[in-house]
């Protein structure tokens, strides 16, 4: 029997992409939904300062965006990259699949996806978007939210539900942190990033458009993915204090002729000197908390209860994947928000903070282990034991990329893969081993 809605008006703080989505979401299923947005209207206004940096769009996200007929629509705005094409110091390139035949990251620009994601909203007659209302207090027990709307004026809006998908710098997280106990952890990496944008030449790509462009430098990286006007968004990760190093025009023309010569011409030296000056150093940070509502009135997801650094590209898609497990558990709960928070909190917790960590980890693989023997040969193995055995073996990345296997199950299974591989090389090894012996008492004995 269906239990009784306990919501029907609701407020989204944040009108970003898991913050739109969900409002499709909601808005889907017949609820009142007001989305607040702090910034001015990304479509139509020239002072939107939100982050420009592209997105690699996977299983996760695509599957979120299925739920309610936006994925082709998305599709059609995308790139697909089957691969990575590594660029070494002496010129050349290496390509790596990620994974098998017709897998594949997406390309997508994130300012497109967030128009692209509002307007679908702002077409279900029961959604209406309010932009450059900044929350500036959070009265939990009443459900009473206040805003300053547009530096002018204060507005008092109450609603049944409360939606914190406010990004990393969460208001509705802060302000529930006043209230109720949230185990909070945050850490800042040393590194910072910087975007490039690499144009056209000759009306066409610089550089081949089908594959994730990667630059590994041990210590440091730079990547660059396509464009659908056939530009690169290039960015570079660097240490902060390398980034201070770097004062002068002829300082960044010295550093890129030293670690990326072959991007000099693509770039061409004047716009690679404009574009590095001209744009910001971001910083990278990654949130963990717990747990993720209060009661059945407030809850938080996104990067506003796991933030994470990019190196896996699961920022978005693990943002978006929230929306959808959250709304499948409304549904089996018959839209008990109160349950649904409860059991959203339980069940994702786990796997935000494995994301989190994956994504640390794989800043290591992208910018170094890329280049070794080691990991090719492991990439190697990985593949064959995937073809092997399909259903049994999967390799990590595609288990995070291709697949919705909950991230703390990838996890565990990585572990237990890595020990078959491990034994596999083991053994291969000893094989060898022993048929080098073999051979070479056999050679002794024809000599002899």
């Amino acid at each position: 029997m269906r239990e009784e809605v306990t919501a029907k008006r609701i407020s989204i703080i944040g009108g970003g992409l898991a913050g739109a989505l969900n409002a499709v979401y909601l808005g889907s299923k017949g609820y009142v939904v007001d989305v607040y947005e702090s910034k001015s209207d990304i479509r139509t206004s020239i002072k939107y300062g939100g982050r420009s940096i592209n997105l690699a769009l996977s299983a996760r996200g695509l599957a979120a965006l299925e739920k309610v007929g936006l994925s082709k629509m998305i599709k059609d705005v995308g790139i697909p990259m089957p691969g990575r094409i590594v660029h070494h110091i002496n010129g050349k390139t290496s390509y790596m699949a990620y994974g098998k035949k017709g897998e594949y990251l997406l390309s997508i620009s994130r300012s497109n996806l967030n128009k692209e994601l509002l307007t679908a909203a702002e077409k279900l007659p029961n959604v209406t978007i309010h932009c450059e209302h900044k929350l500036i207090d959070l009265d939990v027990d009443n459900s009473k939210l206040t805003f300053n709307v547009n530096d002018l004026s204060e507005k008092q809006v109450y609603a049944d539900v409360i939606f914190g998908n406010d990004g990393a710098n969460s208001i509705v997280r802060k302000q529930l942190m006043k209230r109720m106990r949230i185990n909070y952890t945050q850490e800042f990496i040393d590194h910072g990033y910087k975007e490039i944008s690499m144009p056209p030449k000759n009306d066409n790509y610089a550089m081949d458009p089908n594959g994730l462009h990667i630059w590994a430098r041990q210590t440091f990286m730079m990547i660059a993915l396509p464009n659908k006007d056939k530009s690169f968004t290039c960015t570079l990760f660097l240490p902060f204090k390398s980034f201070d190093e770097i004062k002068t025009k002829e300082d960044i023309l010295a550093f890129f002729q030293k670690e990326f010569p072959d991007s000099i011409p693509l770039y061409g030296e004047e716009h690679l000197i404009n574009e590095y000056f001209s744009n910001p150093v971001g910083s990278m940070i990654s949130i963990k908390c717990d747990p993720y509502h209060f009661e059945d009135k407030v809850i938080f997801f996104g990067d506003a209860a796991h933030a994470m650094v990019p190196f896996f590209g699961q920022g978005m898609n693990s943002a978006l994947e929230d929306v959808r497990v959250f709304h499948g558990l409304l549904d089996e709960v018959h839209d008990n928000f109160g349950l649904a928070m409860k059991e959203f909190t339980e069940k994702r917790n786990k796997d935000a903070k494995a994301i989190c960590d994956l994504s640390m980890q794989n800043y290591i693989e992208m910018r170094s282990h890329v280049t070794f023997k080691t990991f090719i040969i492991k990439k190697r193995v990985d593949n064959c034991l995937h073809w092997l055995m399909p259903n049994t073996f999967i390799p990590k990345y595609s288990m995070v990329s291709f697949t919705l296997i909950p991230y703390h199950e990838v996890v565990e299974r990585a572990l237990w893969q890595d020990k078959i591989i491990f034994g596999v090389t083991k053994l291969v090894g000893l094989f060898s081993l022993a048929f080098g012996v073999l051979l070479a008492r056999k050679i002794h004995v024809r000599l002899s």
